[in-house]
């Protein structure tokens, strides 16, 4: 089977799942909702000809209030695995995550100061556009603090992005202990949630990933060759600068979306990849588009838990509860994929 065909049936598949997914959480809540009825509801919606009857009560209810919530959910969740993807490669290692050069960081001292400092973005910026803004600075500031002399070494970049990460969050904190009323908003955003989604978050982060990820899937052949060493790749004709500006630019972008809309969600961009990478193999040709499409259906399958309780809890304790136990069964139960 052609590394083609592999990508065309693992993608076919998981989006089989993932629409499955959708359709099943859409179901869940206060008010349980049959597929068949989920389904004639969205249907009816999108294609108003065909007369399709459906009681209007589950209509506002799966269109209105459920769908925007779950279809952003899938969103981060192909965001967040899809740079987790492109930040495994990158480093070479297992362990990283799409937070590692502090963009999750970045993107909260943004929206931690427009709930805490009403005037600190005076051009008048949301609290999306303050986080997605504030994450694409940080990793721009990585970026030069690594860099010199047009050569950007990957330890260097991690050391750091490690060291901008605990200046912002000593940043964040003091911000905390200055928030007075708005503690709980802060922390409830800090936690990482997908509560209150609205369509125009939705249609923000539908037009804005696309693009994004099928630059990196033109690059994941580069990818592939960066992995036997940046040396090797050189001789092997990649513009090795060149192309690591352009994984780290994209790859930081597609994080700060994410972040921006949902806040800081863990683990996602950890797991995924490296559980998808045991499945199908290192070949980035297969595993960035397989991972992004199981990290959505990861996502808004516990996003569906979260909001399935007696209480709603922050998607991000969920998946941070579940993902850690099952790392540490991979861990013990697999060797740590080598990149």
């Amino acid at each position: 089977m052609t590394v083609r065909t592999r990508a065309l049936a693992w993608s076919g598949g998981l989006s089989i799942l993932l629409v499955a997914v959708i359709l099943g959480s859409a179901g869940v809540g206060p008010v349980s909702i049959p597929p068949m009825a989920v389904t004639s509801a969205v249907v009816g919606d999108l294609f108003p000809s065909l007369g399709i009857s459906v009681p209007r009560t589950q209509r506002v209810i799966v269109v209105n209030v459920r769908l925007p919530r779950i279809l952003l959910a899938a969103l981060v969740g192909f965001a967040l695995s899809t740079a987790g993807v492109v930040m495994q490669g990158f480093f070479r290692n297992p362990m990283a995550d799409p937070s590692i050069i502090g963009v999750s960081s970045g993107a909260a001292v943004g929206a931690v100061a427009t709930i805490v400092l009403p005037f600190a973005f005076p051009l008048g910026l949301e609290l999306q556009s303050a986080a997605f803004v504030s994450a694409l600075i940080t990793a721009f500031t990585v970026y030069l603090l690594a860099t010199r002399g047009g050569h950007t070494p990957t330890a260097t970049l991690l050391l750091a992005g490690v060291a901008v990460q605990t200046f912002l969050g000593s940043v964040i904190s003091f911000m905390l202990l200055h928030s007075g009323q708005s503690l709980r908003r802060v922390v409830y955003w800090l936690m990482g949630h997908l509560s209150g989604a609205t369509w125009h978050e939705v249609a923000i982060v539908a037009v804005s990933l696309p693009p994004l990820f099928v630059v990196l899937l033109v690059y994941t052949n580069d990818m592939n060759v960066l992995l036997l060493g940046e040396s090797d790749a050189h001789s092997l004709g990649i513009e090795v600068e060149r192309t690591k500006r352009i994984l780290l630019a994209v790859s930081s972008a597609v994080t700060a979306v994410a972040v921006a809309v949902s806040g800081v969600i863990g683990f996602v961009g950890l797991i995924v990849p490296h559980a998808m990478r045991l499945v199908v193999g290192p070949d980035h040709r297969v595993l960035l588009p397989a991972s992004a499409l199981a990290g959505a259906s990861f996502l808004v399958a516990t996003d569906t838990l979260a909001r399935s309780g007696a209480a709603e809890v922050p998607v991000g304790i969920v998946t941070a509860a579940l993902g850690a136990p099952f790392f540490l069964y991979l861990l013990r139960t697999r060797e740590v994929h080598r990149l």
